[in-house]
């Protein structure tokens, strides 16, 4: 490809979209109760601010990824950056939540854009099988780091006193990365082939972004308002509107047009079960984090420092069980997820059990952050594998750019729902630590509900021994 670096080089640089994405989502996690005070925010204010960053990611992941071979690679990558690097700097700059939550919002969805390059750049870089896997392997592991990362800078920004507030730092060291990123871009990477053997989903991208927000919104706005009757026609509006992209997606494949979604996907058994476990299990996966961080850092006054070193000992757990389960797969298939989920709910029993605000419990809060943290990292990676492996080939990329749609709602619907039990929980304007931790025991239960569906659909699944990879045609 004519370049003065090596492909390795190139592929730290690509990574650097999945770096600051993944490390955004978990810097501003663990961080949010300083946040809602340096912006002086409400509850739902709280909960947006994660919504609307995982919404608008969402909302554009499939027509990001198809912008990449519309308009070429290189462009839509650096494109994503710039933008996701000015929007850093609005939420950095921001005076209130309106400000605040527009960043976020583009933050999501230039994200949207980028790392879906990213990834294709991968595909583009490293040709051969043993390499690309060596390739897939590093990149998973910079998104792992930037959990890891994201967690400890959650905790530790907040309090760095100066002459800006530390929460705002949180976004504001994106700036200089996306900066360095975006002139290595423009210098380094070659533009790939454009695609353009049809018009683009104009109509369905829409749809698909109008569902979301109608369907989204009811839901975390709705506690605080009241639930008036219009919260509920935008709800009924969701489905009607869901309904119209699923058969404005089928007219357009009968007639042989592109689609954001080849319907025929759902025709594959394990895929559409998969994508059910993993709606349920992404629901708990940020929610968790919300009533856990709020918990500690507002119910039990525990420094914003400190909190982000308990959610590191839950990093450090997913980082190892993720390197050990991806060899366990391929022998145990769905059982290696199972275990990884009971695990899970084992854990948040403990919680119940030992997240009391009490001195004498606090020795053993590491450990059971850090047996969650092995619960997720034996499901999260190998989710997407187990339910991708019956697919045939020419099907995977866009089957994992659905798939990921759905993560990403489920993310937003769990906040949703969850943190607004929670939140609906503190209702008492004169909270004590006894509300906290009620509140914090009805969501929490309503977490493991939601892993024990995520079990029963993984039973359905179908079990074999083989390594799990799509299936040619």
């Amino acid at each position: 490809m004519g370049r003065s670096i090596s492909k390795w080089s190139l592929l730290v640089l690509v990574s650097t979209a999945v770096f600051l994405s993944v490390i955004d989502i978990f810097v501003v996690n663990v961080a949010i109760p300083s946040i809602k005070i340096g912006i002086k925010g409400t509850d739902t204010d709280m909960q947006w601010i994660i919504v609307l960053y995982v919404l608008g990611y969402a909302s554009f992941l499939i027509a990001g990824g198809r912008a990449g071979d519309y308009f070429g690679k290189k462009p839509v990558f650096i494109i994503g950056m710039v933008a996701f690097t000015l929007s850093s700097f609005l939420c950095g700059l921001a005076q209130n939540t309106i400000q605040l939550n527009i960043g976020r919002t583009i933050q999501g969805i230039s994200a949207a854009f980028m790392v879906p390059q990213g990834i294709s750049y991968i595909q583009v870089l490293f040709q051969d099988q043993k390499s690309r896997t060596k390739a897939l392997g590093i990149y998973g592991s910079i998104a792992g780091a930037a959990s890891v990362i994201g967690q400890f800078l959650g905790g530790v920004l907040p309090e760095i006193h100066s002459f800006i507030d530390g929460w705002r730092l949180l976004f504001l060291i994106n700036v200089p990365i996306g900066i360095v990123a975006i002139f290595l871009s423009i210098r380094y990477l070659e533009n790939t082939a454009i695609v353009r053997v049809q018009k683009f989903d104009s109509l369905g991208a829409a749809l698909l972004v109008l569902t979301l927000a109608c369907f989204i919104y009811p839901i975390v706005q709705g506690r605080e308002l009241g639930w008036p009757l219009w919260i509920f026609v935008l709800f009924t509006l969701s489905i009607l509107t869901s309904f119209l992209f699923f058969w404005q997606q089928r007219i357009r494949q009968n007639k042989g047009k592109l689609t954001l979604i080849d319907m025929r996907v759902f025709r594959h058994r394990d895929f559409t079960i998969g994508l059910f476990a993993s709606i349920f299990y992404f629901m708990v996966q940020d929610s968790y984090f919300l009533i856990n961080v709020v918990l500690l850092q507002t119910g039990f006054g525990i420094s914003s420092f400190d909190t982000g070193l308990y959610f590191v000992f839950q990093g450090v757990g997913y980082v190892i069980a993720s390197l050990v389960s991806i060899r366990l797969i391929p022998l145990y298939g769905k059982f290696v997820l199972i275990f990884g989920v009971m695990l899970m709910i084992v854990s948040l029993f403990f919680h119940l059990l030992l997240l009391d605000g009490s001195e004498t419990m606090r020795p053993f809060w590491p450990l059971i952050f850090f047996i969650y943290g092995i619960g997720c990292g034996t499901v999260l990676p190998s989710l997407l594998t187990v339910s991708l492996r019956s697919l045939p080939f020419s099907f995977a990329g866009m089957a994992s750019g659905t798939y990921s749609t759905f993560q990403q709602t489920a993310i937003a619907l769990g906040v949703g729902i969850v943190g607004g039990i929670f939140f609906y929980s503190l209702k008492d304007p004169h909270r004590k630590i006894e509300t906290y931790l009620e509140a914090y025991r009805t969501a929490t239960i309503v977490n493991i509900v939601l892993l024990l569906i995520v079990i029963f659909f993984l039973f359905f699944i179908s079990h074999r021994n083989e390594k799990l990879s799509p299936k040619a045609n």
